[in-house]
């Protein structure tokens, strides 16, 4: 193979960033590696079709075998189910089809037995609109208005300002009881909070502790940088060309028109998370989602402070299909100190970083290395692969507003496979909620795609042996579509190459210690990632 002089080359490097000193957080490691689930689509115990506590808690041995330190749980509270679950009537109450409270004290007690920590969903900007306080705002009540945002109409009727919802229609819809509008950054049917409402705080800070209570270990936090808005509602500007390809948004959606300066606060929301931290307490891990595609790396390590989050996460990765040079872009930002969590697919994301085995073990390994917390959604241990649906057998709202030119959210909730027989394929004895069509080979009993699962093990016991997440890096692009990483762990320095070039990159004559695709003569084929000991 083509050698490079010494495994310990002169290092040109773009930046560096050292891990800060950040409190501890009672039984939390530094830069945890947290599991996803989606309960609706992980295992389902009754025959509904749907997923359930109980196929939580039934899968917790495996989780468990993965090496993850948590997992986080999607919303299972009582919902309307127009968005997902994060359209929330009640808080406290477990939706009848997921199960009981009592099915959620089992699954945090059998998650504890096994080492595992537990993270809730927070869904503080907006409620659903059956939600009591909601409805009661309607019916005239002013205290309960209070706790939303209703506005009087212009003088000819029209929406108090421009402001777009995520989804791309106005963010205000008209309510003729009322005779005015009222504010929501998503769907019509999800009203934004409004949480400088001393009341409103007052019942989100009651609603953690409940679950702090139940024995929940952390909170993952809807919409984070949403929460705030500028008062005095002004109309947002044009968005700039050199931020609107960051946006959490697609081009096709109107909501990447505009630059949210007005209706998204993300700096009165920062001083907002050390009220969050006063709530929850030092020992409770925070992780917050920064969906706003305006300056988010910067925007996440505002969040991130010892009297606020543990960590954030952005959109950038894996709206850029995961390309290196978003990488160097975020780490240039900011990215590199540890408080940017790394992830590639949620429940809001298709599965892009599984195209093939080999796509699937190349992130898994540049996400295990990168400095921070490592988040990963059920199936990416399999590496699921996208599978389409069509139009009638699509539900969410935002698909079938975008249909068919997606990418959608829909085929990333498709239930998983923990056996290779369709077309239920153990994930329930009924009919499942989305059809199943998974390909031959990717099931849990299976071992996942090309044996990605034993793959993901060892690339998490590398993570935790090493140190990775927590330690020093520096990097540059030697060229583009290539990424080089220099680190420092407590064991030791360590270089990674990461190719995404159409020709092979150098690497070392030693062996690496661990590698997506195997080397050749002509070095790191493209599409390979390799880290070496230096």
């Amino acid at each position: 193979m083509a050698a490079i002089s010494t495994v310990r080359p002169c290092i040109p490097t773009v930046a560096s960033w050292s891990m800060p000193d950040r409190p501890g957080r009672g039984r939390w490691p530094t830069a945890p590696v947290i599991y996803e689930i989606y309960p609706r689509s992980f295992r389902d115990t009754t025959g509904s079709g749907e997923g359930d506590l109980n196929g939580i808690t039934s899968g917790l041995d495996y989780i468990a075998s993965l090496g993850v330190d948590a997992v986080w749980i999607a919303p299972f509270f009582l919902t309307g189910f127009e968005d997902g679950g994060y359209d929330v009537i009640d808080h406290r109450v477990v939706d009848p089809r997921f199960g009981t409270l009592a099915d959620f004290d089992r699954l945090v007690e059998r998650a504890h037995d096994l080492g595992l920590l537990v993270i809730v969903d927070q869904v503080l900007n907006h409620s659903s609109d059956q939600h009591e306080l909601f409805l009661r705002s309607i019916q005239g009540n002013e205290s309960c208005a209070a706790a939303y945002v209703w506005r009087d109409a212009k003088p000819d009727g029209t929406a108090p300002n421009n402001w777009l919802s995520f989804f791309g229609p106005p963010a205000w819809t008209w309510n003729h009881k009322r005779q005015q509008y009222y504010l929501h950054q998503y769907l019509p049917s999800q009203p934004s909070f409004n949480l400088r409402n001393a009341d409103v705080q007052a019942k989100h800070r009651d609603e953690m502790r409940f679950w702090l209570n139940r024995g929940v270990d952390g909170f993952r936090l809807d919409a984070v940088s949403a929460y705030l808005f500028d008062e005095r509602l002004p109309d947002n500007p044009p968005a700039r060309p050199e931020t609107r390809h960051r946006m959490a948004a697609a081009e096709n959606n109107p909501y990447s028109m505009q630059n949210h300066v007005y209706d998204l606060l993300p700096g009165d929301g920062a001083s907002y998370a050390q009220l969050l931290r006063d709530w929850a307490g030092q020992d409770v891990w925070l992780l917050g989602e920064i969906n706003t595609g305006n300056n988010s790396v910067e925007v996440a390590r505002d969040f991130v402070c010892p009297e606020g989050l543990d960590a954030a996460y952005v959109v950038d990765l894996p709206e850029s299909d995961g390309s290196v040079a978003t990488v160097v872009d975020m780490m240039d930002r900011g990215a590199g100190d540890g408080a940017i969590a790394w992830w590639m697919t949620s429940h809001d994301q298709p599965r892009r970083a599984a195209a093939t085995p080999g796509t699937a073990r190349f992130y898994l390994l540049l996400q295990a290395i990168l400095p921070g917390p490592m988040m990963v959604y059920q199936g990416e241990e399999l590496a699921l692969p996208r599978v389409e649906l069509s139009r009638d057998e699509v539900a969410d709202p935002f698909d079938l507003m975008y249909w068919p030119d997606g990418p959608g959210r829909e085929e990333a909730r498709i239930p998983i496979p923990w056996t290779e027989t369709p077309p239920r394929y153990g994930f329930t004895y009924g009919t499942p909620w989305l059809p199943m069509r998974w390909p031959e080979g990717v099931s849990v009993a299976a071992g996942g795609r090309d044996g990605v699962l034993s793959f993901f093990r060892a690339v998490i016991g590398f993570r935790k042996e090493h140190g990775f997440g927590a330690h020093r890096v520096s990097w540059k692009e030697p060229k583009p579509g290539q990424l080089e990483l220099f680190l420092t762990t407590g064991s030791g320095d360590w270089l990674a190459r990461f190719n995404q070039s159409d020709r092979h990159m150098p690497a070392p004559e030693a062996p690496p210690n661990l590698c997506s695709h195997a080397l050749t003569p002509l070095g790191l084929p493209p599409g390979g990632g390799a880290i070496w000991r230096r």
